[in-house]
C-alpha cells in the first residue's frame, strides 16, 4: 500500500494536518491506533445513557480561520460559548463570575474590591494588546537558528514589527512578565485572593508547576493569545462533546481526499538512507510514503517508533530528557440532578461555563506541594464543567454530567500504583467539591477516573502529559520539543512532528497540526 503522506494519530492535530495536506493536493492516510478517531478529544459513554468529553472538555479554541478553511460548519459543528465564561465559588456561599465583557466583569469584582474593579479594564486591555501580537507567534514556524533563510526570517520580522508597534511600555511588560511567577503577576494587578487565584490558574494549567514557579506567566500569555486575549480567558464547548469536533475534522479530511484507518497501530518507521520511507503496522503490514507526519508525542515518535540508530546519540539523550511526566487526571460524574452551589442559585447561568475551584493562590500552591513529592493532592485545583446545561442530549432527561479536570495528580507516585490509588482522586475531588456544592456526593450515580497512567496506556501520551510535554520556558517555541527539532522537521528526512509536543503546544486548537502541514507542503513542493 502507498500514500503520499502517512499521518500517525487521529487526534485533533493529526486530523487537521491530514485535512490541510489533502486540501493542498496530497493523498494522506491517517493511521489511528484506537478503534475511533479523536485521541484525547472524544465523546464516550461512561455510564448507560451518560456521555461526556472523556479527557479534554473544552475546545482550544480552534483557530477561527482554520475552522473556516476546513468548513467545519458544514460538518455539523455547533460551538457553545457560555457566559459568564468562568464562575469561581467560595465555600462561604459567595462567588465571582468573569464575563467576556470587561465592564460586566468589573461590576462583579466591585463586590469584592473597588480598587480591583477599577484595575480590571486596564488588565483586560493590556492582555488583549499583548495577545494580538503573540497570536502571530503561534502561527509561525520557529526559525532555523543555525542556518536562517530569508523565507524563515520574513515572518519573524513581521512579528518583530508588530512587537515594536506595541510601544515601549507594553513591550517592556511582555519581556518582564514572561519569566515571572504567575502568582506575582496576579498580585501585581489585583488584591482580591479569589481573583488572583482565577488568573493564576491559567498560568499553571497543564503544568507540573505551582503559581510561585518561575515562567508560569508565559503559559498564561500563550493561552491568552490562543483564546483571543480576553481577561476572563476562553470557554468554548461543542454540542455533542469534543468527539463531535474531531468527527467533523475527520469528515473534512475525507472530503478533501484523505483516507482514515482506525485500529491501525504503527509499530515502527521505515528509514532508508537517512530518509523515512513509510511505516510498519502491528501485524507486519507496510505502507510506503514520501513523508510521515507524526501527531503522537515526540518521545513516542523518536524513541519508540524510530530506530535510535537513525539519530545522533546526543539527540537521543536529549529526547530522553524531554519532560513528559503528567500531573492531571479527569473525573467524570453521572448525576441524578443538578448540583446546588449556594453561590449560584438554581437557574443561575454561572454554572454553564467553567467552574474554577481554588480559593486563593496559597491553596493552588499547597496542591502543587503535595504532588511535587509524588503525592495525590488532597485538595486539588479543579476546572469543572456541567456540559448538560448547554447540551441536554448528553444525559437522560433531568439528569446531568459533570466533567472535572483535576490537578495535581502526578504520573510518578511516591508510593503505590495508579491501579491501586485511582479511587483516591474521586474521593479528593468529591470531598473538595462538597464544600462548594453541599449534597453533591448524594447525586452521584457513577463515576469514571482517567489517571495519568490511563492517558499513557489508553490514549497514547507518554508520561500521561495532556500537552505531550511540559510547557515550561525551556520547552517552548524554538525549544519545543528541543532545539533543532522545533521546525516540525526532524534530522530524518521526510519525518515531521505535528503533535501538541510541538509549537504552539497543547489544547484542542489544531495549531501544531496546521503548522506541521504547512512545513511539509512547503518541502514537498520545493
Amino acid at each position: 500500500m502507498k500514500a503520499d503522506v502517512v499521518v500517525i494519530g487521529g487526534g485533533p492535530n493529526g486530523l487537521t494536518a491530514a485535512a490541510l495536506l489533502a486540501r493542498g493536493g496530497l493523498e494522506p492516510i491517517v493511521l489511528e491506533r484506537r478503534e475511533r478517531v479523536g485521541g484525547a478529544a472524544v465523546t464516550e459513554e461512561f455510564h448507560p445513557g451518560y456521555r461526556t468529553s472523556t479527557v479534554a472538555h473544552t475546545a482550544g479554541p480552534l483557530r477561527p480561520a482554520l475552522a473556516r478553511s476546513l468548513q467545519l460548519h458544514r460538518h455539523g459543528v455547533e460551538w457553545i460559548s457560555p457566559e459568564p465564561r468562568v464562575f469561581a465559588p467560595l465555600s462561604d456561599g459567595s462567588g465571582l463570575s468573569l464575563w467576556g465583557d470587561p465592564a460586566r466583569t468589573a461590576a462583579e469584582i466591585a463586590r469584592f474590591s473597588s480598587r480591583d474593579a477599577t484595575r480590571y479594564p486596564a488588565f483586560h486591555a493590556s492582555l488583549s494588546r499583548l495577545s494580538a501580537v503573540l497570536a502571530r507567534l503561534l502561527e509561525l514556524t520557529p526559525p532555523d537558528i543555525t542556518h536562517p533563510s530569508l523565507r524563515d526570517l520574513l515572518p519573524l520580522a513581521g512579528f518583530g514589527w508588530a512587537l515594536r508597534r506595541l510601544g515601549r511600555a507594553d513591550g517592556q511588560d511582555l519581556l518582564r512578565w514572561g519569566p515571572m511567577a504567575v502568582a506575582d503577576f496576579a498580585q501585581e494587578w489585583f488584591e482580591t485572593p479569589l481573583l488572583q487565584a482565577v488568573i493564576a490558574a491559567r498560568g499553571i494549567h497543564a503544568m507540573m508547576a505551582g503559581p510561585w514557579s518561575a515562567g508560569t506567566t508565559a503559559n498564561l500569555l500563550l493561552q491568552a493569545a490562543a483564546g483571543g486575549g480576553n481577561g476572563a480567558g476562553s470557554t468554548v464547548l461543542v454540542k455533542g462533546g469534543l468527539g463531535a469536533l474531531t468527527a467533523a475534522l475527520a469528515d473534512a479530511a475525507r472530503g478533501f481526499g484523505a483516507r482514515i484507518r482506525t485500529g491501525a497501530a504503527v509499530e515502527r518507521l521505515i528509514v532508508r538512507d537517512g530518509s523515512v520511507a513509510g511505516v510498519v503496522l502491528a501485524g507486519g503490514e507496510e505502507i510506503e510514503a514520501r513523508a510521515v507526519a507524526s501527531a503522537v508525542d515526540p518521545s513516542r515518535t523518536l524513541l519508540d517508533l524510530l530506530d535510535p540508530i537513525a539519530l545522533d546519540p546526543e539527540d537521543v539523550q536529549r529526547i530522553r530528557s524531554y519532560k513528559t511526566a503528567g500531573m492531571a487526571s479527569k473525573l467524570n460524574l453521572a448525576l441524578a440532578g443538578l448540583p446546588r452551589f449556594p453561590a449560584a442559585p438554581d437557574g443561575d447561568p454561572a454554572l454553564r461555563g467553567r467552574i474554577h475551584i481554588g480559593p486563593d493562590v496559597d491553596a493552588l500552591e499547597r496542591a502543587f506541594d503535595e504532588a511535587k513529592y509524588g503525592g495525590i493532592s488532597r485538595r486539588p485545583y479543579l476546572d469543572v464543567t456541567i456540559p448538560t446545561l448547554g447540551d441536554p442530549s448528553l444525559a437522560p432527561a433531568g439528569r446531568h454530567v459533570m466533567s472535572i479536570y483535576v490537578q495535581y495528580t502526578p504520573y510518578r507516585l511516591r508510593s503505590g500504583s495508579w491501579a491501586e490509588r485511582a479511587g483516591e482522586v474521586a474521593e479528593a475531588v468529591l470531598t473538595t467539591l462538597e464544600e462548594y456544592a453541599p449534597g453533591l456526593r448524594g447525586l452521584v450515580l457513577a463515576h469514571q477516573v482517567v489517571t495519568p497512567r490511563d492517558l499513557e496506556e489508553t490514549y497514547g501520551t507518554t508520561g500521561g502529559h495532556p500537552s505531550h510535554g511540559e510547557p515550561s520556558l525551556d520547552q517552548l517555541f524554538l525549544a519545543r520539543p528541543l532545539l533543532g527539532f522545533a521546525r516540525y522537521r526532524t534530522p530524518v528526512r521526510g519525518l515531521y512532528l505535528c503533535s501538541a509536543g510541538t509549537h504552539p503546544g497543547g489544547g484542542v486548537t489544531g495549531g501544531p497540526g496546521a503548522n506541521g502541514a504547512r512545513a511539509l507542503l512547503r518541502d514537498l513542493a520545493s
